[in-house]
């Protein structure tokens, strides 16, 4: 997997580009101003009764030239966000370069935008696709940088499981650390069950051994610290309580916590953010061996606290347990841990909307208003603490799982505050990691739900600690 590839859909090589003019709702004409009359002609001609070109996000309308094609209009309507420019790719002509006419739109988004529309995961594809390009005028680094992180975290969901294993997907986080000079360290064997118990359970019923890598970026102490957490369940079969088949399908995407946390975290030094980071990231296969954990088992945490295994498919948040006791040792500034924990999120917000859950108001507002700022919104869930005794276990300190069936994303949560001081401020964040299907900007697929607006923030951040 490359990491200096410049993004499908964009050039830096402006020759021979075509000039491409953003409509906004109600704004044709204000954006054809100055258009030859031969292409108004030919745009009054295709107008059709009671709408206005414009109004729908993606419509794409090619006009004539002296050579065959002249240039184009794409419609963006009132949508602020990067994603109606995730039309050029793939509405206008394969191969064809383009320019942005100035107008009433942000040149960042637009960069972003054609990129993330142009993605395809076409890797075992005989024929690859031929999108168009959009020339990337100078000053854009920025969007180019955030779209390459978003492009390699949906080429790690999108892996599949035969070839993306714990092993491998701890190398891609080793690969990545020594692109960018960080420091890491791979915790296997007889170390990962001493330091992270829970975690090692959770792998010890694959044949591919689990791993955690853990990422240090940045050495000046006078920098606030960040911590990143990863769920990197390469595959969940549910373990002894096997998933139906139906529910085992996207499986291979359930490290798309740990995609994210890379994909972020490439950012980040990307950027050269003025933060120190940390990294971790669990790697590990929930299978069904000889050696698989079972229903009813009881196992120990790093945290040292011992574990009643109400379930064996909520392996997730016994990855995370150990990774965020681990991470809160060092007494980061923000704790933010991504993972595709639970169904019972998308129950509650669907598809698009990943939870948010904190133990810090000011910390959950910061994270919020970014997602909004960068159309990759976020919806905070409370820890609420009368649903804490539901994990009550009769034999150990804590189970896993509730038996009651309501709230199983803020069950998972409030697991996972017993492994967080409360002097640590935390960000759990429950992914879908996924795109049910294509829209504008977004393919079918996997995706990465939450980086770009955790980025803002910590961008943010660093900005105001200075």
């Amino acid at each position: 997997m490359s990491l200096s590839q410049l993004p499908s859909g964009l050039t830096l090589n402006a020759s021979k580009s075509l000039p491409l003019r953003v409509v906004r709702k109600d704004g044709l004409e204000s954006s054809i101003a100055g258009i030859d009359s031969r292409a108004r002609r030919f745009i009054e001609a295709q107008a059709t009764p009671g709408k206005q070109f414009g109004d729908d996000p993606g419509e794409v309308l090619l006009l004539p030239g002296d050579e065959g094609l002249g240039g184009a209009l794409l419609a963006v309507g009132d949508d602020r966000s990067p994603f109606p420019f995730g039309a050029i790719p793939m509405a206008l002509p394969p191969a064809t370069t383009w320019r942005l006419v100035p107008g009433d739109y942000d040149l960042q988004d637009a960069v972003l935008g054609a990129a993330l529309g142009a993605y395809r995961f076409d890797r075992f594809k005989s024929r690859k696709s031929s999108p168009a390009h959009l020339a990337v005028p100078a000053g854009c680094d920025r969007a180019i940088t955030i779209a390459e992180a978003v492009c390699y975290s949906r080429d790690l969901i999108n892996t599949p499981a035969n070839l993306l294993g714990p092993v491998e997907l701890a190398d891609a986080a080793v690969e990545l650390a020594e692109r960018f000079g960080a420091r890491h360290q791979r915790v296997i064997g007889p170390d990962l069950e001493a330091g992270y118990p829970a975690l090692a359970a959770v792998g010890a019923g694959s044949d591919r051994p689990a791993q955690v890598v853990r990422l240090y970026w940045g050495e000046d102490p006078s920098k606030k610290l960040i911590a990143i957490c990863g769920k990197g369940v390469c595959f969940d079969s549910g373990g002894y309580d096997l998933k139906p088949s139906a529910s085992m399908l996207r499986m291979k995407k359930d490290m798309g916590g740990a995609a994210i946390a890379l994909g972020l975290a490439r950012a980040i030094m990307a950027l050269s953010l003025d933060v120190r980071l940390e990294v971790r990231i669990g790697c590990v296969e929930n299978s069904i061996s000889g050696h698989a954990m079972r229903p009813l088992d009881v196992i120990h945490t790093r945290a040292g606290k011992n574990i009643e295994i109400g379930n064996t498919d909520a392996e997730g948040r016994l990855v995370l347990a150990d990774l965020l006791a681990d991470a809160s040792d060092a007494r980061p500034y923000w704790l933010i841990d991504f993972a595709t924990l639970t169904g019972a999120a998308r129950v509650a917000l669907g598809p698009d909307l990943p939870a948010l859950f904190s133990n810090n108001d000011a910390m959950a507002r910061d994270l919020l208003a970014c997602g909004d700022r960068t159309a990759d919104p976020l919806w905070r869930l409370p820890l609420w603490r009368g649903y804490a005794p539901w994990l009550d276990s009769s034999i150990a300190d804590l189970n896993t799982v509730t038996q009651k069936p309501y709230a199983g994303a803020i069950v998972a949560a409030l697991f996972l505050k017993h492994f967080v001081p409360d002097h640590v401020a935390w960000g759990h964040i429950d992914t879908y990691a996924w795109n049910d299907q294509d829209r504008l900007g977004r393919p079918e697929g996997g995706e990465s739900l939450g980086l770009r607006a955790v980025l803002e923030a910590i961008e943010a951040l660093a900005t105001k600690l200075q």
